[in-house]
């Protein structure tokens, strides 16, 4: 039994013709959703009526879906132009290491996110008192740290087992069932470890969103005006959007039966939150918040005025 050194992906080699076509549809999809992801932060930044809690840990967010899809589509786009990617054993635990960190990590950020949405509207007197640069710095901080210590119990669990003989794996990267199917060795501990640590990872999040956002329904109902109701549920609906996208494709990906009759939908599911949610999501953000579009259209006036004015500048000069 020797430890293999080297692990193929597969990807989507078995899509005989149409994986140039792929690759253009999804090369454009990640280059846009970069794009959207880095335009987000940067809007923040330059517009000082958004330097809010709520749009704070939005452009953490973002940076985190450019972490995410980063780490998975550069090597997926690999394997439509390939049918048999290799990457070292050791870039393959990286590579799980980094997504399941990124992903816990934003499992984290919409708790935090919905916290803040808690105290907004069901505590308004006291928010600027709780959420201040100081709270939220700490938050931050502590949902970046936690995000990237909880896989390493995991990990530690997973690559303990041995590894031999098969080093295929029918995937267009190194996620957690795949790689636990290429052991020899009685995976029955692992297993245990990966579903308390999934468990926690996302189950907590969860919950303490779905409790924030259960009181603050149970509060924006008592608002006697049907104007102050729809304030309230726009201030939060977004978020409460990318919340129900992000944890429904998780579920239904991890949920899924990962039995060899359905390795090829897997990876179609997969797709959802590695592919789809990371660009959906700063459409989301972007087309329902009224705030992120304003300041938007700000940045593209001021970016256009400056434009123009260096190019007339470049006209007198070269007319002296």
């Amino acid at each position: 039994m020797t430890q293999i050194s080297e692990i193929a992906l597969l990807g989507f080699g078995d899509l005989h013709g149409l994986q140039f076509l792929l690759f253009g549809i999804f090369l454009t999809i990640y280059v846009m959703t970069f794009m959207a992801n880095f335009i987000i932060p940067a809007v923040i930044s330059a517009d000082f009526s958004l330097h809010t809690p709520m749009y704070l840990f939005l452009g953490h967010f973002s940076f985190l879906e450019i972490g995410c899809t980063t780490t998975i589509e550069p090597i997926m786009l690999r394997t439509l132009l390939s049918a048999h990617v290799p990457i070292s054993f050791f870039a393959c635990a990286c590579q799980f290491y980094f997504f399941a960190s990124l992903v816990a990590t934003e499992c984290f950020f919409l708790a935090v996110m919905s916290y803040d949405r808690y105290i907004a509207i069901c505590n308004p007197l006291h928010y600027s008192s709780i959420m201040d640069f100081w709270g939220c710095f700490q938050l931050a901080v502590v949902s970046w740290l936690a995000g990237f210590q909880a896989p390493i119990l995991l990990m530690i669990s997973l690559f303990r087992l041995t590894f031999c003989s098969a080093n295929e794996i029918d995937h267009f990267f190194c996620d957690l069932k795949p790689i636990m199917k290429l052991a020899c060795s009685n995976t029955q501990v692992a297993e245990v470890t990966s579903f308390t640590c999934t468990s926690l990872l996302a189950l907590a999040p969860f919950l303490l969103t779905l409790a924030s956002y259960v009181h603050i329904i149970c509060i924006i109902l008592r608002i006697p005006s049907t104007t102050g109701k729809q304030r309230a549920f726009s201030t939060c609906s977004s978020h409460l959007t990318v919340v129900g996208l992000y944890y429904g494709t998780l579920g239904i990906v991890y949920g899924f039966p990962s039995t060899p009759r359905y390795e090829g939908v897997l990876k179609l599911l997969s797709l959802l939150y590695t592919v789809f949610t990371p660009a959906i999501n700063p459409i989301i953000y972007t087309l329902r918040n009224k705030d992120v579009k304003v300041a938007l259209r700000k940045l593209l006036q001021c970016h256009t005025y400056l434009v123009i004015k260096g190019w007339r500048i470049g006209l007198a000069y070269d007319a002296y």
